[in-house]
């Protein structure tokens, strides 16, 4: 009878032993990358090919057509104050999904296209907030992308907003771009806008 019960108890005693070895192995700080173990460190920008930052510019035209059967920017929010002295009252949101194209024509080569939004966030001039990815589709750049979030007093002359990221050949992004007014359809709304773009990113 002894020898029945010792039977019974050996391979339950294994396996439990077996069992917190392997929870103490694990736990040890074996494969701490895989478990997550460490929160932050230090990486040589090399090691993610991350080789020489250069300064690059790029000039192009970004068409905000809100006229017609086929627009690329639409309201998605319309503002409840009615100010005779602004065109765009405070609140109102567009959505826009913009070609970019090499010259003021909106039909010439199109590089990319803008999608973002903008809304009219001053109660006292048209200063819009603008949040806009640059997609491009040309070249060496194709797929990737440039991050720009500011404000744009659309009534000056020369807007500047910043920069803030990127994806793909411009990972780890930062610069500005400088906004001009190439025309501007009073009947319409429609507007076409001179982009510079000046991005600090590597190659």
């Amino acid at each position: 009878m002894a020898q029945v019960a010792v039977g019974h108890v050996v391979p339950s005693a294994f396996l439990v032993f077996s069992l917190l070895f392997s929870s103490c192995f694990l736990a040890s700080g074996v494969g701490a990358d895989e478990v997550h173990e460490v929160f932050g460190r230090t990486l040589d920008p090399k090691l993610m090919g991350l080789k020489k930052e250069k300064l690059s510019h790029f000039r192009f035209y970004w068409h905000d057509i809100v006229s017609g059967k086929n627009p690329s920017s639409i309201e998605v929010i319309h503002s409840p104050i009615v100010n005779s002295s602004l065109l765009l009252g405070f609140g109102l949101v567009h959505m826009f999904d913009n070609r970019l194209t090499i010259s003021g024509d909106i039909n010439s080569k199109l590089v990319g296209r803008a999608q973002g939004f903008y809304a009219q966030a001053d109660l006292d001039e048209l200063a819009l907030l603008m949040t806009q990815n640059f997609v491009f589709l040309e070249g060496k750049y194709n797929g990737s992308t440039i991050t720009v979030l500011g404000r744009n007093s659309i009534l000056n002359t020369v807007r500047e907003l910043p920069i803030v990221g990127g994806s793909g050949a411009f990972r780890f992004a930062r610069g500005y771009v400088q906004a001009r007014t190439y025309n501007f359809d009073l009947n319409t709304l429609d507007a076409t806008v001179e982009y510079n773009v000046y991005v600090l990113h590597y190659e």
